[in-house]
């Protein structure tokens, strides 16, 4: 299963959220020298809900409060 991507507020790249952070990731363009750099957006907070999963296995929970019906 993927993780739910958006947008990097600092380089404009889709990139994965994990665990409510985007994910460590490089800026965008060609490497001019051989040391590793991280863009400086990497391992920041995403923002609020953008970590949710809409759905599970195609099946979307109704946006009431409430408990569910277990059966």
């Amino acid at each position: 299963m993927s993780s739910p991507r958006r947008v990097c507020p600092v380089c404009r790249r889709e990139i994965a959220v994990v665990a409510a952070r985007f994910a460590r990731h490089d800026p965008p363009g060609a490497r001019g020298t051989t040391e590793l750099i991280s863009c400086p957006g990497s391992r920041s907070s995403a923002p609020l809900g953008s970590a949710l999963q809409p759905s599970l296995d195609g099946y979307a929970t109704p946006e009431f409060p409430g408990q569910l019906p277990l059966f």
